[in-house]
């Protein structure tokens, strides 16, 4: 296997590098800290995808952020910035989307072949049942519809292809650092090792869908 991991220098994309090295398989990690790569930079995407050579099997995108800069998640809409909400859409969508455009272009052509990437449950419309949080929730649904749009598009050329948003679970790492104390967490190396599972089983069929790192699909 040949995999492309976006965000390798992060926690999950870190751990998910480790384990597809541990499983044999060939992997290419980008990061903005060792690579230059910057999602909410679109001279940064291009260059970074004009360097790669050969057929991905696997691109996972592992970047995003819960709280950018000083700007926390917002409990109620008297806290919304526009500022806020331009950086969360700048890197949890149209980074995402950015993504896709250079990036899966490298996905091989015949064959299964997987593009998934790191979205949140609080992304989902239909099961948001506590509000708050506007701006994050509000770029991570943005995300999904662009998943799925993508993937209707990618279909056309890559009949195989699987492009879907993956939930990876409250994971250890500093993105949910400040709200460990309100939610069960899991490590890095689990998440990685649960949304790989989940990857292994996916086809074709589940192309532009929504999955949890337990494996069960999520609304949008």
């Amino acid at each position: 296997m040949k995999a492309l991991v976006l965000g390798a220098s992060g926690g999950i994309g870190g751990a998910l590098t480790r384990e597809l090295r541990a499983r044999g398989a060939d992997v290419i990690g980008l990061s903005r800290r060792h690579d230059g790569l910057d999602l909410t930079d679109e001279a940064s995407v291009a260059r970074a995808a004009a360097g790669l050579q050969g057929d991905f099997d696997l691109i996972v995108n592992a970047t995003g952020a819960l709280q950018i800069g000083a700007d926390r998640p917002e409990k109620t809409l008297n806290a919304v910035t526009a500022q806020a909400m331009a950086a969360q859409f700048a890197l949890n969508a149209t980074g995402v989307a950015l993504a896709l455009r250079y990036f899966s272009p490298v996905l091989q052509r015949s064959g299964r072949a997987v593009f998934a990437s790191l979205s949140a449950r609080v992304g989902s419309i239909g099961d948001n049942r506590l509000g708050g949080w506007i701006s994050y929730r509000a770029a991570k649904a943005a995300q999904n519809q662009i998943i799925r749009t993508a993937a209707i598009e990618i279909a056309r050329k890559r009949p195989e292809a699987v492009v879907v948003a993956l939930h990876p679970g409250t994971v250890a790492t500093s993105l949910s650092a400040p709200y460990a104390a309100n939610h069960p967490m899991i490590s890095a190396q689990h998440a990685a090792r649960a949304l790989l599972s989940v990857i292994d089983g996916l086809t074709p069929a589940d192309t532009g869908t929504f999955w949890d790192w337990k494996g069960t699909r999520v609304e949008w």
